[in-house]
Order: structure tokens, then sequence, then C-alpha cells
């Protein structure tokens, strides 16, 4: 799950991480009304669109103000904009509300970050001097400016490994003190609230000789949300693409892809191996739907109305192994969904390919051989995304 700068800094100053004062706004008057109490002790604020995206200020969403009037202006174009980042695709993103804080008056930009290495599977911390910049660039191109450190999860972030990242920071020596304390309690935040990313980009080191989270990014382990409903409260479903929405309601694994090849697949290898196939023979996945090893056929039945609700879908493959999914009740959760959309007026009328394997799998082809619904059978997968492309390549009836 995600949250908002303006969410991420709340967290950040309940961690004793330093940010800018500030405050959140969904109108033109409410932003005003920060802006006009901020300038009383600022030269300027900074007006900054909320979506949980990177890229706002190229894109038009961040914008300085000098004056009440500068903030005005400002809110009136980066409230209800579409604004377009290179994160949001070209239908880019409406903006409900902005984060309003004073301006910072900047020395140097840094980068600090914990993140889950999944090959370690351990955190791991990093910092680098390049900060304000796609930390994925400062990897590839300058990797001596970007320092990383395994936290072994047994013992925790360590004293001394929260010095040699202040000191690669090449920091003064009260600011390098700052530093310290700042990772050790990002680290602190990280663990606590069972993250599985916390980003400060930029860390400000400003001419006042301070510290500051410029601004922030976090991600939580949804598996984990149950703990923290807190953090729950925090979550901006308008921020989510509603498809996926739809099925996290049904315990589903969906993320919607760039294709056109609708995917229902039971554990998440096969899914990956699926979406790799299809790849392979010239056609592309719509999505990543997971639908798990013991689905019930109320919960099959969603997810095969789920990836029909997506207009972009031209064909599907479904890619069953049959463990502890048992194939009747994929089959019968198949039909029901056919027999429920032809009710409503809304027949299936995209070609479907279908491979089922395991457990009561002959049971489940007599369901569907029963069903009347018209579908393609194969035996590897292979042949199913081949089958797939050539359905694609079918004209389309006039």
């Amino acid at each position: 799950m995600k949250i908002h700068e303006y969410q991420a800094k709340e967290l950040f100053s309940s961690f004793s991480i330093p940010v800018p004062e500030g405050g959140v706004a969904t109108t033109v008057d409410h932003t005003v009304a920060i802006a006009e109490r901020l300038l009383k002790t600022s030269a300027a604020v900074v007006v900054k669109a909320q979506i949980h995206a990177g890229g706002r200020g190229k894109g038009g969403g961040v914008k300085l103000a000098k004056s009440v009037d500068d903030a005005r202006a400002a809110a009136q174009a980066i409230l209800g904009m579409q604004l377009i980042t290179h994160q949001t695709g070209a239908e880019g993103q409406r903006v409900k509300s902005v984060w309003v804080e004073t301006a910072s008056n900047i020395e140097r930009e840094l980068y600090l970050a914990v993140v889950f290495d999944r090959a370690s599977a351990r955190p791991v911390l990093m910092a680098s001097e390049a900060g304000g910049m796609d930390i994925e660039e400062v990897a590839e191109h300058t990797p001596e400016k970007l320092l990383k450190l395994p936290v072994d999860p047994a013992i925790g972030l360590q004293a001394f490994q929260a010095r040699q990242l202040a000191f690669f920071l090449n920091l003064p020596p009260e600011a390098t003190k700052q530093t310290v304390t700042l990772i050790q309690n990002l680290f602190r935040l990280y663990d606590e609230k069972d993250c599985g990313l916390v980003e400060i980009n930029p860390l400000v080191f400003t001419k006042e000789g301070h510290i500051k989270a410029l601004d922030g990014k976090i991600n939580f382990e949804d598996n984990a949300l149950f703990r923290h409903p807190d953090i729950l409260a925090m979550r901006d479903i308008d921020e989510e693409d509603p498809l996926e929405v739809e099925a996290s309601e049904y315990g589903l694994n969906y993320i919607k892809l760039a294709g056109d090849v609708g995917c229902m697949v039971n554990g998440a290898g096969l899914a990956m191996a699926t979406l790799d196939i299809i790849q392979q023979v010239g056609a592309s996945a719509a999505n990543f739907l997971d639908i798990g090893g013991g689905g019930s056929v109320e919960k099959n039945q969603h997810a095969f109305r789920l990836l029909l609700k997506d207009p972009t879908v031209k064909a599907l493959f479904i890619n069953i192994f049959g463990g502890i999914l048992r194939c009747d009740r994929l089959a019968q959760g198949i039909v029901n969904a056919a027999q429920q959309l032809k009710q409503e007026g809304k027949p299936v009328n995209v070609p479907i390919v279908i491979r089922m394997k395991g457990t009561n799998v002959d049971e489940g082809k007599r369901i569907l051989a029963e069903s009347g619904l018209t579908y393609a059978v194969v035996d590897d997968m292979t042949a199913g995304a081949q089958k797939i492309v050539e359905f694609l390549r079918q004209p389309v009836p006039a």
C-alpha cells in the first residue's frame, strides 16, 4: 500500500524525523489560509500536488509561492488538474489535494532510504550525495555515489552502520550527528510499521545547517496491514486502479498491465511463467491475476468477471494446475460468471483458451462441456499462448 507525501511527513514527524512545517488542503481557500499562516515566518511556500507518483514537479504539480496571491494561483492551477508524470502513464492522475509547506534554503540535496532486498531477504539502507535524482540512474551511471548497507533482521540496525551512512554523505560534523539520529529513526519507522520502502528524496542540508526530509515516499507490506489499522486508514483508493481495488475485496492478487490478453492463473510462479510465454509468442498480458490455492466457486466467479470488466481485454487465457485448487470449483465459477453476465445482457464475446490439469480435472471439464460456453482446450502453456495469438490475429467481425 502506498500513501501520499503529506501522510509520509506526518509519520516522519511522529518518529522525530525533521520535515518543513506545512499543511494539507483540498480547496483553494484552505490552501490560501495555510499559506497565509506560513508566510508570517517564511519568505515563500511550496504548493505540491498530492498523488501517488513521482515527477510531479516536471508535470507542473509543484509551484513556489512568495505571496498569498501566488499561493492562490498555484492552488487554482494544481487542484483538479489531470497531472501526467512518467509514473502515471498517459492518462495522468487527478489532483484532489495539495501539501503547502515552508520553502527551504537548500545547500545540498541528498538521498536516504530503507528498502527490503528480496535477494538477500533483509532490509538494506541506502545513502547517496546525489539526492533529487532517480536513484536507478545514480546506481547505473555513478555507483560510487551510492552506499548500500544490509541490516541483519535478527539484531537490527547497529550504531556504527548509521554513522557509516552519515559519514558517507560528507556533511559538517554537527549535521552528521543530526543525520545519525535521523537514520536510526528512519529505520525504526521502517521496522515498526512493517514497511517495504521508506525513502527520503531529497533529504536536504539547509544553509542554516539543518537536515530535513523535503519529500517522502513510504510503501507498506499489504500482508501486515492487519496489525496497523492507523496505516490502513490512510489508504486512498482513488489513487489505485479500480479493478485492483475490487480484486482486493475478494482476496484476489490482481495487477493491471498494458496488454490485451486477460490471464486467470493459480499460483504466482505459474502466473509469471504464463506472462512470459504470452510475451514470447508475440502477445502481451493485460493483467497479473493469481486466484490462489483454495479458491471457492464464488471467488473464481468474481475473478472471471473481473477480467471481463477490463475493456482492453481481447482474449482470455485460463491456465490452471489444480493442486489445492479444485478444477471443478474453478469450472463452476467460470460457468456461473458467464451465465450471470448473459442475464445482465453482457454475454462473453471474447475468445477463451483453457489449460486445466490436476485435482478433479475430469469433473471440471464435464462442467465446462455442458455449459454451452465457447472455448478452446489446450494441453500445455505454449500451445495455449499460441492459440491466443491465433485468435487475436483473426479479423474482427464487421
